[in-house]
């Protein structure tokens, strides 16, 4: 759609930065209609953007600030300035449009999102890709099942002449390429290695080939370079049943490749077929963005671009930055202090509370709810639907089928077993003979105890190690022996 916004008579907008980027800024604001003023400390780069569009030119963000009649403010000024720019914006009461990155740091990222959110204001982060036509559409193939399910997903950025005094390759081109990883598969990774070399400047890093792992076993790699002799961008998706790639600077922006690969006699056989082109609007997409945030500054509505998403950035670009530096992988850490590891894997659909730690090899179906503060150790197997309390501590070589409940604080010792079938059978499915199995909190379970399905073991009940338990265990009761019996004395209530 082209042309000025409609019904935006009240709304100006005010562009801080009118260099590299800012002027594109500038010029699609002016696009629109919504253009007021622009500010920047170099007179001649403001100077050009005040007399190509008539703009009140400004060199101290203070007047824009005060002014009553701006109501959004976009910033395109360096990355170590955003934060205190955007906080002081949204301290005045004025929506802002942040450059990428928004902050250098998860806590002034996060600050400025509950900033905004206590003052009510629009923040929103230029992350332009999540607006071009081409990814749009590759994110409707990736949703649709097209590709199969998705191995590994590649990454260049090159250029040469892009330079940035004072930052390094990871902060000004990852960004993008993160922010499009994370849209299009709608997970985080758990890990990030990175190798990265300082070619102008010691500590600022200028080639880095960025691996982030994902608990599904699927990989992204990102190669980014300000030293390479062309301009490349481009992003590829290999699946089980197709591969797809966005070309940013190439003709045909995106283009599918049915290339498969399938098993005959053991052995792997490549199948080829004729790409094809994706014909894709030839929107813009940094108008499709400006549109966005005079959109939501109309409307209060929220971007496109989530503000959990812009954290997320942040926080893998500091994690790819750390392992440059210390030269080995990072997991990750959630800001909320979820761990997962990284031979771990986390179902989508799958919920995993604050606090929790999932370890090695464990596998947590689809479905399945754990709560906060919970540990799962290592081989652990949560099957779908099953529900897991808070502080829940489940140890090495545990699975908990489906039909079983865990309630807050209870123990799982290891290699205990749990069934869900009273009259198991490799020839017929008696799923819907299933019978529940319940364990109120603070119940412990001993090494290597079999819990058979049916049961009920009681509040702050003892099941010792190697125990059968065939029927319910009263609250607070200590049992042992095969089948288990309640021993004579009960466990201290305290």
């Amino acid at each position: 759609m082209k042309g000025k916004v409609t019904n935006n008579k009240s709304k100006k907008v005010a562009v801080v930065g009118c260099g590299r980027w800012g002027k594109n800024l500038v010029r699609n604001f002016h696009e629109l209609g919504v253009l007021s003023h622009v500010c920047d400390s170099d007179n001649e780069a403001l100077s050009v953007a005040s007399t190509c569009t008539g703009a009140l030119r400004v060199t101290d963000i203070q007047r824009i600030l005060d002014d009553p009649d701006i109501d959004g403010v976009a910033v395109a000024t360096p990355s170590e300035t955003h934060y205190g720019l955007a906080k002081r914006v949204l301290l005045s009461g004025k929506d802002v449009l942040v450059e990428k990155p928004l902050a250098l740091t998860v806590e002034e990222g996060t600050e400025l999102v509950e900033l905004a959110e206590m003052e009510q204001r629009v923040l929103m982060v230029d992350h332009l890709l999540e607006y071009h036509p081409a990814v749009v559409k590759l994110k409707e193939i990736v949703d649709s099942g097209e590709l199969g399910k998705i191995h590994y997903l590649s990454s260049t950025r090159l250029d040469f002449g892009y330079v940035q005094q004072g930052s390094d390759v990871i902060w000004t081109f990852a960004p993008h390429d993160i922010d499009t990883l994370l849209f299009l598969v709608e997970q985080m990774p758990v890990c990030v290695s990175t190798m990265g070399g300082d070619y102008l400047s010691r500590g600022s890093v200028d080639v880095s080939v960025n691996t982030l792992d994902f608990s599904t076993g699927m990989k992204a790699i990102l190669f980014l370079s300000w030293l390479y002799p062309y301009k490349e961008r481009k992003l590829v998706i290999v699946g089980d049943r197709g591969m797809a790639m966005f070309d940013d600077v190439g003709e045909n922006k995106l283009t599918l490749y049915p290339n498969v690969v399938a098993w005959a006699k053991g052995k792997p056989v490549t199948k080829t077929a004729d790409s094809i082109v994706i014909p894709v609007p030839d929107d813009r997409p940094l108008e499709l963005l400006c549109r966005d945030f005079v959109h939501c500054m109309e409307t209060r509505s929220k971007p496109k671009v989530s503000t959990e998403r812009v954290l997320q950035v942040i926080q893998l670009i500091t994690a790819c930055q750390e392992s440059a530096r210390n030269g080995a992988p990072v997991p990750l850490m959630n800001r909320d202090s979820r761990y997962v590891h990284p031979t771990a894997t986390i179902d989508t659909g799958a919920v995993i509370g604050k606090g929790t730690k999932v370890w090695h090899y464990s596998h947590v179906s689809r479905g399945a709810v754990i709560g906060e503060r919970c540990v799962l150790g290592q081989n652990c197997y949560i099957a779908p639907n099953v529900r897991v309390g808070n502080g829940v501590r489940i140890q090495n070589n545990v699975s908990v089928y489906e039909g079983v409940t865990l309630d807050d604080n209870v123990f799982c010792g290891p290699s205990c077993v749990f069934t869900n079938d009273k009259y198991p059978s490799a020839v017929s499915d008696n799923r819907d003979n299933w019978r529940r199995t319940l364990v109120k909190q603070r119940a412990a379970i001993g090494a290597n105890a079999t819990i058979l399905c049916g049961v009920v073991i009681g509040e702050g009940a003892l099941i010792g190690a190697g125990a059968v338990v065939t029927k319910n265990v009263p609250d607070g009761a200590m049992v042992y022996g095969n089948p288990a019996t309640i021993a004579e004395r009960k466990l201290d209530e305290s």
